[in-house]
Order: structure tokens, then sequence, then C-alpha cells
């Protein structure tokens, strides 16, 4: 019931705030593959054919007539949250912008660079839409060259094990569906047997971040390009050893079991350029992918995006490139970066320094009339405040539950929130805070006085004065 209610006040937001496509979907008021809603098992008549020439309504302007609230009331709501004894020592950095017009209504030290924790993960998902697309695919193929069968990783790391599911994100395609039509197309070629190779060349460099300080082993997979649906051990731990090397044996598995026999051990090698192309599958689009990674946070995903960032801008793809290409794309997208260090995509490493207006701006430009595919898309993957992803447990029975939409973001001494929120008068405001440096072992107290003190309030307010 309380899920339910939350829906209901959601969608009424959404038809105030307009532009809030994706998360309309989510509650199946306008076309889209999410829903939030109950299964309908009632018996529905045989569906209609549109007409060719039948148009896609696009989302409406958002409104302009609303109250804007006043810096002073913001400024009040951000203090207090300073005073919490949660926060004693911690540094404060707040941006607030009004989306309709783009100004900046609150600064609070916002142009100061904090460790961001996995609000980070925008800054990847905004290049890797902005780069490659929204509905960019990624294949896993295997070439023959001679007796030579290479399976190349193409950057897929939600590879079902087994078949895929063509309606799913994790596991859209499945290495037992490629074994058994790459063993059909040698067969037909009279190849009964071959060697097998494994290119996992599509990224460079160490599987392992530096910057990442031991014990995050639980939290993040060695960075490779081919992984056996990598988001399974979310929050779990347990990550193979080899990523790649443990999806090529479950593949080499596949196609003996399809008859074909795989002589020797797997070899680690760049396909030859002569090999040709025996068999592919491909992964569920980019948008879809991430919509699973910024609702669950998931560090493994959002790293080897960034890889794929790097790969596709012509960096080198590993950490360092992966970075360099991230703020190349944000400074050709408009946004300054300046004051910016990032040493992962995820948000692990404690040395990675953001503004709070950054984040802000990124999420400002996608909730706004500017934003497009990229930005509705990015939007559409954020977690909704006490209904999903990490925000499915905060805001209960408060005015921010189903009207905060963001990415959040958590260290040991580090909270963060970033994304958009519709206030109690309609005003659509996009929001970045950081609070860092707060006492060890305190992370509970300090989220907790974030939502209690800023973000509850902001969403309840008309804040006038």
């Amino acid at each position: 019931m309380r899920k339910a209610q939350i829906a209901a006040l959601t969608a009424a937001t959404l038809l105030v705030a307009g532009g809030y496509y994706g998360l309309a979907d989510a509650l199946d008021l306008v076309p889209g593959p999410v829903t939030a809603a109950a299964e309908d098992i009632t018996p529905q008549p045989f569906p209609q054919v549109a007409s060719p020439q039948a148009t896609v309504s696009q989302p409406s302007p958002l409104p302009e007539d609303v109250p804007v609230p006043q810096a002073a009331a913001l400024d009040l709501l951000v203090r207090a949250l300073e005073e919490d004894e949660a926060l004693e020592e911690a540094s404060v950095s707040a941006s607030v912008i009004d989306v309709v017009t783009g100004e900046e209504i609150l600064d609070h030290r916002a142009g100061t660079a904090l460790t961001p924790a996995s609000s980070n993960k925008l800054l990847t998902a905004w290049a890797a839409l902005s780069l490659l697309g929204p509905e960019h695919a990624l294949e896993t193929s295997t070439v023959l060259d001679g007796e030579t069968l290479t399976l190349v990783g193409g950057g897929d790391v939600l590879l079902a094990a087994d078949e895929g599911d063509p309606t799913a994100t994790a596991g859209r395609a499945g290495l037992g569906d490629l074994a058994r039509q790459t063993a059909e197309a040698l067969r037909s070629q009279g190849v009964t047997g071959v060697s097998l190779r494994l290119d996992d060349t599509l990224f460079s460099g160490p599987t392992w971040n530096e910057a990442w300080e031991a014990g995050n082993e639980a939290w993040v997979s060695g960075v490779q390009p081919i992984m056996v649906d990598v988001s399974a051990y979310h929050g779990q731990g347990g990550y193979p050893s080899d990523p790649a090397l443990h999806a090529a044996q479950t593949f080499a598995d596949h196609l003996r079991e399809a008859g074909v026999s795989v002589q020797g051990s797997i070899t680690r090698a760049a396909a030859a350029d002569s090999a040709a192309t025996v068999a592919s599958v491909s992964s569920a689009p980019l948008a879809d992918v991430l919509s699973l990674s910024l609702r669950t946070s998931d560090n493994s995903m959002t790293e080897v995006q960034g890889h794929l960032v790097a790969a596709a801008a012509g960096e080198s793809a590993d950490f360092e490139g992966a970075a360099r290409a991230v703020l190349a794309q944000l400074g050709q997208d408009g946004f300054d970066t300046a004051g910016v260090t990032l040493l992962d995509s995820s948000g692990l490493a404690k040395g990675n320094k953001v503004p709070a207006r950054l984040l802000a701006q990124v999420v400002g430009r996608a909730a706004g009339d500017q934003g497009g595919e990229v930005g509705r898309s990015l939007l559409a993957a954020l977690p909704v405040g006490a209904l999903d992803g990490t925000l499915d447990d905060r805001f209960l029975d408060t005015a921010a539950a189903g009207t905060v939409r963001a990415k959040t973001g958590s260290l040991d001494q580090t909270v963060s929130l970033s994304g958009v929120v519709t206030t109690a008068d309609g005003r659509l405001l996009a929001f970045a805070v950081v609070v860092d440096g707060f006492a060890e072992g305190g992370l509970t107290a300090a989220r907790a006085a974030l939502d209690e003190h800023l973000m509850v309030p902001l969403a309840g307010c008309g804040c006038q004065g």
C-alpha cells in the first residue's frame, strides 16, 4: 500500500514537472520499458496497429509560473545541516539550480571540490550517454583464424552464463547462445575442434585501481571487457579473481556441449586481423544498462563504462584514460570541469574531488529543455525516493517520497546526494550536496542529517522566506 501511495504521489509530481519523462514511464503514464505497477492479468482485447503517421507526444514544457525558492530560505536549510552534531568537522558543499531558468539559487561553497563518493557516477554516465548514445549496444563475438577460435570481449559484463533473455538488461546476451551459434557455424564449415583464445585487449593497464583502499574487493571486481553477469555479485562480493577468463571458460564448456572440442588450455591474445567473424550476441542498450548500474550504484559496471568511454574517445582504455575521456566529454558538452580530480569512474577513490556545482549542473542540464535523449536517459536511470534503488528505504512517509530522484553517494566519511526535486509549490530544482570529512563510523547519522535538515524540508517547502 505504501508503494502504491508513493507511486500516485510521484505521478502527480510528474504532471507538474512535465519534463520528468523517465519516472512517468515507470508509472505507466507514458510509453516506455519500465513499470512500477502491479501486473494486470485481466484479458485484454487484441491490440490495434497504430497508423504509420501517428506521432509520439513530447514531454510538456516545465511550468514557469510557480514560485522559485528564495536563496535566503535555502541557505537556512543548509546551515541547519552544517550545525548537526553528526557533521562536526565535516565540510559541506551544496548547489541548487532552478531547472527552468538555469539560475543557481543556492551557492554554499558550491565551487569547493570535495570527495563525491558515488555521485561521481553521474559524470561517467553523462559522458557515456553523450559520446556513445543511449541506444549503444555492446557486441561479444567469436572469430576464426585457421583452427584458432577467438572469443572477443566487447565490453558486455552482464552476459548470461547460458541462455540470454531478450527482455532483460542483465543477461540480455548469453554465452551459451554464442557457443551454440558458433558451434553450428563451425560444423557447417566442417570444423569439429578448435584451440580457444580469449581477446580481452579492448581494455589495457591494471584491472585494479591503486587509488582504491584495501577492503573494496567486496564492492568492485577487476575491470575487464567481458564477464558473466557482474551485477549478480553486487553487495555480496565474491567476484571471480579473473572475470574475463571465467567467462571464457564458461563459453568453452558450452562449446564442448554443442559438439565442438576445445584443444588444450585457453590462451590470451588479440584476434588476428585475418580472422573471420563466426557469431555474435549483443547487450541491452546503454540506457538500460545505466538504469541498472545507477539505481544499484554498481561500481564494477560503472568502471567498465568509463573504460568504454576512453576506448571510444581514442584514449588508453585504462583508469587514467577513462578519467581523461570523461572530463574531456564533459568539457566538450559545455561543463566547467576546473578543479575536478578524477581517479576512477565509480567514486570509490577518496582522492576524487568534484564541486557540488558541477554535479548539480549535470543533473540540471539533464532535466531541462536542452537535456534531449541523453538527459532523459540519465534522469530515468536515477533512484526515486522511497520507491526504488538506493533510495528505496529513504524519505519514507515524508514530503520527499516520490519527489526526489537522485544519485546517492556513500563512503565511510562521505555522504552525497545529487538529483532533482519538485517543491511543494511545483518548482523543479536540480541539486547536489556533498558532506565530506565527518567522523569515522558516522555515515548513518550523516545521511539522516542530510535527509532531515535539507532534503525533506526542500521537498516540502515553498521556501519563500
